[in-house]
C-alpha cells in the first residue's frame, strides 16, 4: 500500500540562459491552490517586466490533480516540459514557474522545450527533496489494565499521540503511517481493544 510521497521542504531558484533569453525557475513547496495562485501572483509583481510566466504543478499524494500552462508560449513548448520534469522526479505538492524574460531572438519550438525543461531540472535539482507519510487518525478507549499493551502498540507500529486522556476511561488520539494501520487495529481488536476512526 502506497503510503508516502515525494515533496520538497524549500522554495529554490534557478537560472537558464538561451541567445539573450533569461528563464528564471522556482520551485516552492505547496498544499494548495490557493497558495500556487499567491505565488504566481507575487511572482508577476517581482518580475512585472517578464515576457512569460509559465507554470505546472502536482497536488496530493495521489498526484492527480495536476495542471501545466503555457501562458503563451507555444502549446506544449513550456508548461508541459515543466511539468514533466515533476514526474520523472516522482514530485507532488510542487510549483514549478519559469519566468521568461525574452531576448530578442526566437529560439524555435526545440529550444523553448529544451530551455522550460532545463529551467525547471535545475530548479528541482537544487530543492532538498524529503519524504512525506500518508497517516490516518484513531481513536482508540482502553481500562487502565490495558494502558501497557496499548502503549507498546503505539510504540511498535511507530503511532504519533495527538491527545489523550486518562481517567475511568482511558482514551488516546493518534496519528498511524497508513501502511502500519490495519496490522495495529488488527492487533487491538485480538486483545479486545476498542479502536476506531477519528474524525475531527
Amino acid at each position: 500500500m502506497q503510503d508516502h510521497y515525494l515533496t520538497i521542504t524549500e522554495n529554490t531558484e534557478s537560472l537558464y540562459k538561451e541567445k539573450g533569453s533569461k528563464f528564471i525557475g522556482y520551485a516552492f513547496p505547496v498544499v494548495s491552490e490557493t497558495e500556487i495562485k499567491g505565488h504566481i501572483a507575487q511572482l508577476k509583481k517581482e518580475h512585472h517586466s517578464a515576457r512569460h510566466w509559465c507554470y505546472a504543478y502536482r497536488l496530493g499524494a495521489d498526484k492527480k490533480l495536476f495542471r501545466a500552462n503555457d501562458d503563451g508560449e507555444p502549446s506544449g513548448t513550456a508548461g508541459k516540459p515543466i511539468l514533466n520534469q515533476l514526474i520523472a522526479a516522482n514530485l507532488t505538492n510542487v510549483l514549478i514557474v519559469v519566468v521568461r524574460y525574452f531576448g530578442g531572438t526566437l529560439l524555435g519550438t526545440s529550444g523553448l522545450i529544451t530551455a522550460y525543461k532545463s529551467a525547471a531540472a535545475e530548479a528541482i535539482a537544487k530543492a532538498k527533496v524529503t519524504i512525506k507519510y500518508i497517516s490516518e487518525k484513531y481513536l482508540v478507549t482502553f481500562n487502565t489494565g490495558q494502558t501497557n499493551e496499548v502503549m507498546r502498540r503505539l510504540k511498535e507500529f511507530e503511532a504519533e499521540i495527538i491527545s489523550h486522556s486518562f481517567h475511568t476511561q482511558n482514551e488516546i488520539v493518534f496519528s498511524v503511517r497508513l501502511s502500519f494501520a490495519e496490522k495495529l487495529l488488527l492487533n487491538f481488536k485480538q486483545n479486545n481493544i476498542l479502536c476506531k476512526k477519528y474524525d475531527t
